[in-house]
């Protein structure tokens, strides 16, 4: 592979565990597990719909119009505050247990986080996480409001990491993630914690890996 020199990092997913919130979710329901996959599928499906449909609205509302589709979903009603509980709950994500040590092998790079979040859910997250001191810059997808895969999302990593996108390593966990930053033009690096499939798109990553400690001995940290 050419030489990587700097880093773009998926936030949702990828650095934290979207399902850390199902401690959040047991307060509401028995079914906390299969209520946070329904709240993220369609919190990612909404940034998708809403791409394409030229209505953009911020992560955190996205992620609050997909909570009232799963408390549909599962015939749940709820009150403001537990409503507030569940929301706040992604501001406070927790990281993949490997990550913190993989970043600070990492840190001799520029690295930077770009995401479809909000940049307050993004820097409350990263705060509350102890990984903000690692990243040079988090980038939102709301400066040009719309989301992943467009690649206007994708560039705006160039002025960030101040590299041409040959040189910059995109690390996500979300398949269609990658495959979007592979079609703009990085070096992807597909975190497959599941060993899912790949989806049959036509674009594959650069590399598979298991976790981001991979990523950091692959890059030679």
């Amino acid at each position: 592979m050419p030489s990587v020199r700097g880093l773009a990092f998926d936030a949702y997913g990828t650095l934290f565990d979207v399902h850390s919130v199902i401690e959040a979710c047991r307060r509401v329901t028995p079914e906390a597990e299969a209520f946070s996959r329904e709240w993220r599928a369609k919190q990612v499906e909404y940034t998708w719909l809403r791409a394409l449909m030229g209505r953009y609205e911020d992560f955190w509302r996205v992620t609050e119009t997909a909570l009232t589709f799963a408390l549909k979903r599962f015939g749940l009603q709820v009150g403001p505050a537990q409503r507030a509980a569940l929301m706040e709950a992604y501001l406070s994500l927790a990281p993949f247990p490997e990550v913190p040590a993989a970043l600070e092998r990492l840190k001799g790079l520029p690295l930077i986080i770009l995401s479809n979040g909000s940049p307050r859910m993004l820097e409350a997250v990263a705060e509350a996480s102890g990984l903000r001191p690692y990243f040079r810059a988090i980038v939102s997808v709301d400066a040009i409001r719309t989301y992943k895969p467009s690649p206007r999302v994708y560039e705006l990593a160039t002025p960030a990491l101040g590299l041409p996108r040959e040189e910059i390593g995109f690390v996500s966990s979300n398949g269609w993630d990658a495959i979007g930053a592979k079609a703009y033009g990085f070096q992807v690096f597909w975190i497959n914690r599941g060993a899912a499939p790949l989806d049959e798109l036509g674009v594959v990553p650069d590399r598979e890996i298991r976790g981001l400690d991979e990523l950091a001995g692959l890059l030679g940290h």
